[in-house]
Parts: structure tokens; sequence; C-alpha cells
């Protein structure tokens, strides 16, 4: 009855019309912590352009190790988010990825509509400033709990990067945001599964206070400054390379 009753909540928001942003003086504020997890064994599994045999050396070389493990961070108002790379280590033994100074945040402004993040892709830092464009999901009626909050999920389908996503948003936190690109729901999204379990994040941690420095970006970071357009077009140029190499797309870019 209970799932019943908040699936009938949640359609009535939909059917006035969800805009991301201030939504009432009850809008949370604070910090998420995800752990994500990498399946390598999954994500090669997926790379339908290499043979097997290709594909099981190209594992070999990674040794037993199949998962790995990091954390990242969102932070969040009823106006702003930033989601960034977290200096605390998941694991043991990963001081030499932790240490590493390559840029990297994905911030949102919902009051005027924008993105502006900052991503060093393949040696090269690129400064990325447009308007924010939701990603096309279909929202689903299961439900479940993550990190203490009841959620609702939704699936999404990228063609680029051949990817079913399922994302779980908390229906008692209504703010657009989520980790890395995947924005755009009537609430924040506390978990994603990206081909069934190629690569995972799940809010693990959840911290509801008053922000101070943490939504602010760098003032002076050098990188060149392009569109979505244009950075969809570096994603697509290095997808088409790799395939002609016979090596996974996402070696050096975001899975």
């Amino acid at each position: 009855m209970k799932k019943h009753i908040l699936i009938y909540s949640f359609t009535i928001i939909c059917l006035l019309g969800f805009k991301p942003g201030i939504l009432n003086a009850q809008t949370p504020e604070g910090t998420i912590r995800y752990l994500k997890t990498q399946n390598w064994a999954k994500m090669m599994a997926s790379v339908d352009y290499i043979s097997k045999n290709q594909r099981d050396r190209m594992m070999y070389m990674w040794g037993t190790r199949s998962e790995w493990k990091s954390y990242t961070l969102l932070h969040f108002n009823a106006t702003e988010s930033k989601y960034e790379d977290s200096e605390e280590e998941a694991e043991p033994g990963m001081e030499g990825w932790s240490n590493r100074k390559e840029t990297f945040f994905m911030k949102q402004n919902f009051r005027d509509r924008t993105i502006y993040n900052g991503i060093t892709m393949l040696g090269k830092t690129y400064l990325v400033h447009d308007s924010i464009v939701p990603p096309a999901w279909k929202i689903l009626n299961d439900m479940k709990e993550v990190a203490g909050h009841i959620c609702m999920n939704a699936s999404l389908t990228d063609t680029l990067r051949k990817q079913v996503t399922l994302a779980w948003f908390a229906l008692d936190m209504p703010v657009s945001a989520g980790p890395d690109r995947f924005t755009g729901l009537p609430g924040i999204i506390l978990e994603v599964d990206i081909n069934n379990g190629a690569l995972v994040m799940t809010a693990d941690k959840i911290g509801l206070k008053p922000l101070t420095t943490e939504l602010n970006v760098p003032q002076k970071i050098k990188g060149k400054k392009i569109n979505s357009a244009e950075y969809r077009q570096l994603i697509e140029k290095q997808i088409k390379e790799r395939k002609a190499a016979e090596e996974p797309w996402f070696w050096g870019i975001s899975y």
C-alpha cells in the first residue's frame, strides 16, 4: 500500500511538471559519497568488436583481479551541484591513483540551467560550458531502499557507448542531480548501474549539512573551452579510433 501511495504521489509531481532547481524551502543540502565499482571483466565483455581471444589476453594482463573500487563525491543544494573524485581511498594500495592530479569536476547550476565541467581526457584538459540538456530517461515503477532512502528507478540507453543504465533516485530528495553525467531526474540519483554491473555507483554515506566552499570550482584553470556537442564529438572520435585499432573504447576516457 505504501509503495502504491508513493508511486501515485510521484505521478502527480510528473503531471504538474517537474522543473529542476529550487522546489521548496525543505530542499536538502549536503554531500553524498558514492562507492564506485568498476568490473573490468564485464566492461571488456561488452566490447563486441574485439574477439574473445583478444579480450581474454587483455584480461590476463590485468591479472586475477577484475574489480576496482574508488570513492566519489556529490555536493548539492537547491540551486547547484558539483561532482568530483574523492581523496579518500576505498581500498588499500591505491595511493598511486589517489595522488593523480588530473582535472575532474562536473557542476550544474539549476538557477541559470547551465553546466560547467572540467575534464582531463587523453592528456588534455577541456572546460565544457553549456546549457543543461537532461538525458532521455524512461521512468519505471520499481522501488527499493538505497542508503536509507526510498528510491524509484529509471532507465537510459546510450547508443554511442552501447550502454544501458539503470538509476535509482530518492523520492524525498527533490534535487535534479546525480553522479557523473547522470542527472535530470526528479530526485537525487543514489545508485547507477551500467550494463548490468560493469560499473556501479552507489551512495554509501549521506551527510546533510550547510555547505561552505564545496561547490566552488578552481578559478584559475587552463583548458580548452568547448560546448557539449564538441565534447560528444571528441568521444565519438575516440570510440571510432579505438574500434579501428581493435582496442577497448574506454581506455583513456570515462566509461
